[in-house]
């Protein structure tokens, strides 16, 4: 497994291009912003996008889902609590994009790649974690020492706390890609991250 990550945006989101190297198809996950880079890397490596996952519906970790979608012809996953019902809002690609809505204990197939669906809600309602061998991608509920904002409208502490303690309970150790900021070790986060700290405590 290949794992190149993009900083994107204004806010630097974390796109992460997730590879099988025997079969060149990928993963692309949350596409914030800057499509033309995207397709950029996807072409100089001659990769082919089967999947284009969305930890959570946030504008900065979604905004160039569509653009890849219609350029690479990969399905759009996100969880359905994420994706707006109205076609006015910047969720174009619920309503004009390929999308299929996945939640907890689905799983997506790229390549030889099994990424595997956790619901880990709490930043927004419809976040997950995507776990695909020893890597999760954690969108927005777990940062390398912190973890996302809840003040946010369908953020909740007290849930986003009992998915961090979901995470601290996972079995071994795994590499933390997070959605801003740097990559981390689960071992770490939990030795290290007061916000998950706080969560086992306050069980």
């Amino acid at each position: 497994m290949l794992i190149k990550t993009l900083a994107l945006g204004q806010l630097g989101t974390n796109c992460y291009i997730v590879t099988d190297p025997d079969t060149l198809e990928c993963a692309v996950i949350d596409p914030g912003d800057e499509y033309t880079v995207i397709l950029d890397y996807l072409e100089e490596h001659k990769l082919k996008a089967k999947a284009i996952m969305l930890t959570h519906g946030h504008y900065d970790h979604t905004m160039a889902a569509f653009e890849v979608s219609i350029n690479t012809g990969a399905n759009i996953y996100i969880n359905r609590k994420d994706c707006s019902s109205d076609p006015d809002s910047t969720y174009r690609y619920c309503h004009e994009g390929n999308v299929t809505y996945y939640d907890e204990g689905d799983c997506v197939t790229v390549g030889s790649l099994e990424f595997h669906v956790m619901a880990t809600p709490g930043h927004s309602p419809g976040s997950v974690t995507l776990r695909c061998q020893n890597a999760l991608f954690t969108g927005d509920a777990l940062f390398r020492d912190s973890c996302g904002r809840t003040d946010l409208p369908g953020g909740d502490m007290q849930i986003l706390m009992a998915s961090l303690l979901r995470l601290y309970n996972l079995e071994g150790d795994y590499e933390v890609y997070p959605g801003h900021m740097d990559s981390s070790t689960l071992d770490r986060e939990r030795r290290f991250n007061y916000y998950m700290k706080y969560a086992v405590n306050n069980q």
